[in-house]
């Protein structure tokens, strides 16, 4: 089994800053992409960023520029810094991996964290 477990959230005024992180532990072979989605109220899940293993970054349009992802594979974190906040950025922060388990199996195997409240106030 993957646990992720994320850190960070919080409240927070337009045009400010905060620091995700999601730490991943358990059995597994190796964690391939690592990313952020999130989930306002009455609205789906979206992709915000995901990250390679190999460190290739994927962002969406509404945070291009403001959002920055990274990862330590050595320790098995994801961050996110989120820098010039907006009211519209206001979710449920969820991180993702995607996880070989074992030399066994070529699988891949997706594992969610348990959430973090981001709140943007106007």
């Amino acid at each position: 089994q993957v646990q992720l477990v994320e850190s960070g959230g919080g409240l927070v005024q337009a045009g400010g800053s905060l620091r995700l992180s999601c730490a991943a532990s358990g059995s597994f072979l190796s964690i391939n992409a690592m990313g952020w989605y999130r989930q306002a109220p009455g609205k789906q899940r979206e992709l915000v960023a995901d990250i390679t293993s190999g460190g290739s970054t994927n962002y969406a349009d509404s945070v291009k520029g403001r959002f920055t992802i990274s990862r330590d594979n050595s320790k098995h974190t994801v961050s996110l810094q989120m820098n010039s906040l907006k009211p519209e950025d206001t979710a449920v922060y969820y991180c993702k991996a995607v996880v070989r388990i074992n030399i066994y199996s070529w699988k891949e195997y997706t594992y969610w964290g348990q959430g973090t409240q981001v709140t943007v106030s106007s």
